[in-house]
């Protein structure tokens, strides 16, 4: 089997993931949206947080041209991406208790925000404990999560839930138990895994999603420009004095 085949046979699967969010998870992208617009035209702030790989849809609404300046990633110290080592710690850090409870407590997040909690299982301690204590705390929580974990593992964590049960909006990525695409004779395991690309595509229909509806409440949203083009760094600062009280990645 070439290359080639397996190539389109993974960009096939990944549309196809792709067409089934946008037909079935419309009404939740929308809501997810609603509810970050709500977030800003009340003065509340928004935040997205994400453990291992899940930290990359996260970070790709975060400082993005296209995309809202007051998003804001939450990191969690050594959880959030591959670049602790070992690698395998940040793994481990997802089952470790009271982590999440202390990154929100003594964290900017506050209640009237927003959080934004990515977990492809939604099974373990750290995304599980984010989204309840953050409710706890009065924030409004939006999970992009695999609905089909919920209903074919078992939670791994001390309250014997999913990160969606403690959520506002959650937007199912249709991402099957694995996030594997493939298979092919002698390879020995499933590969290709598709819930990057479909995550971070649910993502900036959320945010964008929230963009159009503060334009039509009469809202200007507060959308960064690509510093490449000409005047693209002028617009920015600009906007970014306009609303620093709400941008965190750069203090």
């Amino acid at each position: 089997m070439g290359g080639n085949e397996l190539a389109e046979r993974f960009i096939d699967a990944a549309i196809g993931l792709l067409e089934r969010v946008r037909k079935e998870e419309a009404g939740s992208i929308a809501a997810a949206g609603a509810l970050i617009a709500d977030a800003f035209a009340g003065g509340g702030r928004v935040f997205a947080f994400g453990a291992g790989h899940s930290s990359l849809p996260a970070q790709d609404v975060v400082y993005r041209a296209g995309g809202l300046a007051v998003v804001n990633l939450l990191p969690v110290p050594g959880a959030v991406g591959v670049d602790v080592v070992p690698a395998t710690l940040g793994s481990a850090l997802e089952r470790v208790e009271g982590l999440a409870s202390a990154v929100l407590e003594t964290g900017p997040a506050r209640a009237g925000d927003v959080l934004v909690v990515i977990s492809l299982s939604g099974r373990n301690v750290l995304p599980v404990e984010m989204a309840a204590r953050a409710r706890e705390l009065g924030l409004k929580v939006i999970g992009v999560t695999s609905v089909a974990y919920a209903e074919s593992t078992s939670p791994r964590n001390p309250s014997g839930t999913f990160l969606r049960d403690h959520c506002d909006v959650v937007v199912d990525s249709k991402i099957a138990v694995g996030d594997a695409e493939l298979t092919a004779d002698g390879a020995g395991a499933p590969f290709a895994p598709a819930s990057t690309v479909v995550t971070s595509a649910v993502m900036q229909a959320v945010v964008a999603t929230a963009a159009g509806e503060l334009a039509a409440r009469g809202i200007t949203p507060p959308l960064l420009r690509s510093g490449n083009v000409d005047g693209g760094h002028e617009w920015n600062a600009r906007v970014m004095a306009e609303h620093a009280d709400r941008i965190f990645y750069l203090r």
